[in-house]
Formats: C-alpha cells, sequence, structure tokens
C-alpha cells in the first residue's frame, strides 16, 4: 500500500516534476504527486525539504548504525596505536587527563554535529549544512571549499585505515618470528590487498551491509572484554596509581608541560574521530533524522567509555615505558603489542588478542570506503567534482554509487605507489584527516551557533500552513532548546578551534622531515586546489545543493 504525498514549490531555485527534473535558479517547481510507501513517508519528507529525490535504498536501522558509526571509530582499538603520543607529551597523567577532556569535547561537537544532521539529513553533511546556515552572498563559495575539506579528509582516512592495518599485521608477524623484518614493498602489496577487499565489500555485499554490522558491533563490544580482562589480570608488575595520576612527560621539549599535554591531546581526538560518518550515510538510513542524531550520540558515549578502559589500562600494565618503546615492535611504532605479550606470557594468546584489533580496523576499512563513497556522490550530484554526471550515478538494481566508489579506492590505491618510494611523503598526504575534518566541523557549528543566536532557525510548529522552501531552516526532532544548546554549541566551536590549532604542531620542538607535522601544507594546498578550480570552472556550474524536487507544505 502506498500514500500520496503532495509536495508544494516555495523555493525559486528549481524543481522536479514526474517527467522531468528541472535544475538552476530562477525556475518554479512544479506541484507534484509522488507515491511512496507510507513507512518511508517521514523520510521521503525530509529529503524533499532539502529539495532531494531518494535515490539510495534506506538499508541501515539505528543498531546497524550504531555497528557502522563504532566499526569507524574503533575508539577502544585506536588507544593503544595512538600510546607513544600521550605518552611522549603528557606522560601518563597527561594522557589520562588530555583524554577525559577530548571525550567531552567529542561528545559536545557531535552532539551539535547530531542537531544538524536532524535538521537537515543529507549524504552531503557539511558543505550542504554551509550552504544552508552561511550568508547568502558567500554560501556557493564556502559550500563548495567545504566540500573538497570533507572529501580529502575522508579520503585521506580511507588510506590512513587500510595503511595502519597492513603495517599492524606485518608488525604483529615480526613479534612471532624474530628473524623477519619488513619492507615497504609488502607492506604496499598489504594495502592494496586490504583495499581490494573494502571494496569487493562494498560493490557486492551492499545488501548485507547492514546485517554485517550487527557482527562489526558485537566483535567491537566483546573483543573489548577480551582483550583486556587477559591483559589486566595476568599482567605481572602494574603501575601504582601515584604514577598513573601523577607522572608527567614533555618528550618534545615544548616551553611547558601544559603545551605538551595539548600537542599530546591530539591522539585522544584520533581515537574519537570520524561520527560524521552516520551523517554521510544519512539517505540510506530509516528514519534519519532521529536516527542519525542518536547513534552518533550513542557512538560518542560508547566508544569515548571504552577507549577510557582501554587507556587506563594500558597505563597500569605499562610500568616500564623505556622498556616496551625499545621492544622490536616499539620500533615499528605500535609498542603496545610488547605490552600485551609482557602482560600474558604467551606468544600465542598474545596474537589472539591482537588480532582482534587488527580485524577491527579491517572491518574499518570497508566503512570508511562507504563514507567517503557517499561524500562524493553527494558532492558530484549537486555538480561539485569534476566529471560530476559520472560521480553522481547509482547502480539500478543495489542502489550504490559504484563510480564512487571506483574513485575512492583508485585514488587510495594511487597514493599508496608512494609509499613504495618515501612512508615520509605518504605520511605528508595522509595528515589531513584530522586538520580537515575537524575544519569542517568547526566552521560549520560556528555558523549554527552565529544562526541559532539570530533567531533564524524555526520549530516544526511554527511552519504548520507554510509552503516550504528547499533549504529551509527549521530544526529537526533532534534539539537541544535554549540558553543550553548556545552553551554547548559555543564550548564545541571553542574545542574544536583548540584541536584545529593543536593538531598542525608536530610531536617535537624541532622535528627533521620524517617527524615534521605537513598537515597545514597539505591542508593549505586542498584549500588553494579548491579556490583556484572554483573560480576558473566550478562557479560556472556548482550553484549549491541541486534542487532535484520540489519541497513539501505541512498541512
Amino acid at each position: 500500500m502506498g500514500t500520496s504525498m503532495e509536495l508544494h514549490a516555495g523555493d525559486g531555485r528549481g524543481s522536479a516534476g514526474s517527467k522531468k527534473s528541472v535544475v538552476g535558479e530562477g525556475k518554479t517547481p512544479h506541484v507534484i504527486e509522488s507515491e511512496v510507501p507510507s513507512a518511508d513517508q517521514r523520510d521521503a519528507q525530509a529529503l524533499a525539504r532539502l529539495g532531494k529525490k531518494p535515490v539510495l535504498k534506506r538499508r541501515f536501522s539505528f543498531i546497524a548504525m550504531l555497528g557502522f558509526t563504532c566499526t569507524v571509530l574503533v575508539t577502544w582499538e585506536v588507544i593503544p596505536i595512538i600510546y607513544v603520543t600521550g605518552l611522549t607529551n603528557g606522560g601518563t597523567a597527561g594522557f589520562a587527563y588530555s583524554y577525559l577532556f577530548a571525550l567531552v569535547g567529542s561528545l559536545s561537537i557531535f552532539t551539535v554535529l547530531g542537531e544538524m544532521a536532524s535538521l537537515a539529513p543529507t549524504s552531503g553533511g557539511q558543505y550542504h549544512w554551509t550552504y544552508m546556515l552561511a550568508p547568502a552572498s558567500c554560501r556557493k563559495f564556502f559550500s563548495y571549499i567545504m566540500g573538497w575539506l570533507v572529501i580529502c579528509g575522508w579520503q585521506a582516512l580511507v588510506a590512513s585505515s587500510a595503511y595502519l592495518s597492513a603495517n599492524l599485521i606485518l608488525t604483529l608477524v615480526t613479534m612471532n618470528n624474530a628473524g623477519y623484518s619488513p619492507t615497504q614493498w609488502q607492506g604496499t602489496l598489504l594495502y592494496w590487498a586490504l583495499m581490494a577487499l573494502a571494496i569487493i565489500a562494498n560493490l557486492y555485499s551492499s545488501t548485507i551491509l547492514p546485517k554485517l554490522e550487527f557482527f562489526f558491533l558485537a566483535v567491537h563490544i566483546l573483543g573489548f572484554f577480551a582483550f583486556l580482562i587477559p591483559m589486566v589480570y595476568m599482567c605481572p608488575n602494574k603501575a601504582t596509581s601515584t604514577e598513573v595520576w601523577t607522572q608527567f612527560n614533555n618528550g618534545g621539549d615544548w616551553p611547558t608541560m601544559a603545551l605538551s599535554v595539548f600537542v599530546g591531546l591530539i591522539g585522544s581526538v584520533f581515537a574519537n574521530n570520524g561520527t560524521d560518518c552516520a551523517v554521510h550515510m544519512a539517505e540510506e538510513t530509516r528514519g534519519a533524522d532521529y536516527v542519525i542524531p542518536w547513534s552518533v550520540v550513542a557512538t560518542s558515549v560508547l566508544n569515548g567509555l571504552l577507549g577510557l578502559g582501554t587507556l587506563l589500562s594500558m597505563l597500569y600494565v605499562t610500568p616500564n615505558i623505556e622498556a616496551v618503546l625499545d621492544s622490536p615492535t616499539g620500533q615499528l611504532g605500535f609498542p603496545f603489542m610488547q605490552v600485551v605479550l609482557d602482560s600474558v606470557g604467551s606468544y600465542q594468546g598474545a596474537t589472539a588478542m591482537i588480532s582482534i584489533v587488527i580485524a577491527m580496523f579491517v572491518f574499518a576499512v570497508t566503512a570508511f570506503l562507504a563514507t567517503a563513497s557517499r561524500i562524493v556522490f553527494a558532492f558530484g550530484r549537486d555538480k561539485g567534482l569534476p566529471f560530476w554526471q559520472t560521480m553522481a550515478k547509482v547502480h539500478p538494481k543495489t542502489a550504490i554509487p559504484n563510480y564512487a566508489i571506483y574513485v575512492i579506492t583508485g585514488v587510495a590505491c594511487f597514493v599508496g605507489i608512494i609509499n613504495l618510494g618515501s612512508a615520509t611523503a605518504f605520511n605528508i598526504i595522509l595528515s589531513i584527516g584530522i586538520s580537515s575534518l575537524y575544519s569542517s566541523y568547526t566552521i560549520t557549528e560556528l555558523l549554527l551557533l552565529w544562526r541559532r543566536i539570530r533567531g533564524d532557525i524555526r520549530k516544526p510548529s511554527e511552519m504548520s500552513g507554510h509552503t516550504w522552501e528547499a533549504n529551509e531552516l527549521v530544526w529537526g526532532p533532534f534539539h537541544i532548546p535554549g540558553v543550553l544548546g548556545i552553551a554547548l554549541n559555543a564550548f564545541a566551536v571553542c574545542y574544536g578551534t583548540i584541536v584545529i590549532i593543536f593538531c598542525f604542531f608536530p610531536t617535537t620542538v624541532n622535528p627533521d622531515a620524517a617527524h615534521m607535522n605537513w598537515a597545514c601544507l597539505i591542508t593549505a594546498a586542498v584549500i588553494f586546489f579548491a579556490i583556484a578550480y572554483y573560480l576558473i570552472y566550478a562557479k560556472k556550474v556548482y550553484q549549491g545543493p541541486v534542487v532535484e524536487i520540489a519541497p513539501y507544505q505541512i498541512s
């Protein structure tokens, strides 16, 4: 059974009739009739408010999306990886306190992000919101730059996750084979193999991906206990609470200890980054304007607490940090493997525990690729990319943006070639991950703060009998009203600004080329490229989010 839904125009930017989609400015949409299943009517209406037609299949429920976001964040699994960063700048106490600050800050960032996802549940996410929230005089320009920042940030995360997974596997082999020394070409081949596995999963298991997320969520939660309990229970020597909570370290030789702690904060930020993956899957989620924000908040809380448990456990079971850093796995950048081995005293047991971490990282590559491809699809749909007609295509049977998946995978594999010649150059390119995404979070949330202080965003109750315009600012069902919402929004912007500043800092005062933080250079390069391309070509075709269908009228 279907329900007839009448969609009325009120925008003047464009519309879609039943036979022809009208795109561009200065054209009045027609009233159209659209038959949609009653269960999907609310989702179709939410997209119509944004001027979009539903072309992707809604396969994700709340639990499936929770599994998806937890798989992307893999917070407790990342904590052992960033172990060195936090201990070098901050020490055990600095690491613990900075993680608590990052946990609260990330929750504020993603709660406000959830408000925007409820207001406008679209795969475009930050660049679409920027268009809606920015002043009319500059919204197209800033929206376009934002689109490139988000795409490049997620492209870097796709490559980083595969690269990290490959190196984890090789380091685990090294731990079990003392005479083995991994080479860059082996790491690159394994990196390509993981990317191949991710693209196969995205193309051919798309219909069962939400079901797989249930399994990934179970592994994520049960694996936490399987990893921590043996390590803590069997560890022969533990640090004291005084050592964990009072010992600071300024390994980067910064002028003050406080500055060193803030430099080390970025490791904790990385562990809690990427929850906006849910936003970019909004058009494939049932009840997106409600499910997406709550899955974002739930993931931030769940993963944040699991990460805190892992961090404290790791700090307590590592009484001799220097010995761990000097171990074979420590020399390869993963000292946590030696911590696990020393704790359980068994190569077989340590290998099984570490394999849980590696498995979750391999699962994450698939989720990273899915997220990045949806952003490319959305930006292509809005004519923001070269060859946008191809980027916006969706497979007629699976409703998956195949070409967007091909592009993200192809770029990631091409970047992997650089690792054959220089691991330093490869890491320079990947350094944009945190800086670009946090820039997108902070800028959009600053615009939201400006709008909510001005009172520009209306309540749904104020829209009764009103003819909607595409991309009109109306709060969704997930909203923190009043002074509390403004305070939370303001804190999120302040926290995001702190992260942006310190994500450009190197780990030491006088780094060499291999240890320099190149995020500032790469981020600036992306922005300059986006500006140049916009001025030369894109401003002729990019008019902001394309209105494909007329908004509806609430009765």
